[in-house]
């Protein structure tokens, strides 16, 4: 996508929207860096003081993350993954936790009302690439795996805002998930039964499976707390 130049009229709005449009749609990826001060200006026809001024608008909300001496990175995709990201930071770990029983006890739910058979590949494939991650004794593999496993779930529901708001999480999901694989102590949590109650169309199965996995992680992380 490439940028197009400002007009005179609310330069810094209309930068902020153009910047926001690279982000949003994945021109510039998840942690990635996005181009120069004096690039962006360039592209835009707009002076450094402007962009400067939308960047910082961004970074305020966010989206954006300047690191001193290196330069700005995407931190997120939306004003609400950036607030949530913001709210996250200060949160203690079992409330992650807690937050996440909670929307994955209810994606399995839907998952198994309303999965196609292309959601079950997904999900099936989704299981097969975490069991391999497991076996390869590769914790950030594993994580991003078993991530990827429940975003499969997620979209299964076919609920938007259950969609955005589990992507929007999934920073904090990755944390969680790293830190709950510490205190488990190499004990692995099998997710096949959540797979097969979707794939079966059964609810409440696949409500009891995705509690049932949470609360084996919970249990963890509070016993390992105590310890």
């Amino acid at each position: 996508m490439s940028l197009r130049t400002a007009q005179r009229a609310s330069l810094v709005d209309q930068v902020i929207d153009q910047l926001k449009e690279q982000i949003t749609s994945g021109s510039w990826p998840m942690n990635g860096k996005i181009p120069t001060e004096t690039v962006l200006a360039e592209q835009l026809g707009v002076g450094r003081n402007t962009v400067r001024e939308a960047v910082r608008a961004l970074t305020h909300a966010g989206l954006l993350e300047c690191r001193q001496g290196d330069g700005t990175y995407v931190r997120a995709t939306s004003e609400l993954s950036g607030a949530m990201l913001r709210r996250l930071r200060q949160a203690e770990q079992l409330e992650i936790l807690e937050v996440r029983r909670a929307l994955e006890v209810e994606s399995a739910r839907l998952a198994a009302t309303r999965r196609t058979d292309d959601d079950i590949a997904r999900i099936e494939a989704a299981l097969a690439e975490r069991e391999r991650a497991w076996d390869l004794d590769d914790p950030e593999y594993f994580v991003e795996a078993d991530l990827a496993f429940h975003m499969a779930v997620a979209h299964a529901t076919h609920n938007l805002v259950l969609i955005d708001l589990y992507e929007d999480f999934s920073a904090a999901l990755r944390a969680s998930i790293t830190a709950a694989g510490t205190s488990l102590n190499k004990s692995y949590i099998p997710h096949d039964a959540i797979a097969r109650a979707i794939a079966a169309g059964d609810a409440t199965a696949a409500e009891r499976a995705g509690h049932a996995c949470m609360e084996h992680i919970l249990i963890a992380l509070t016993e390992s707390a105590d310890s």
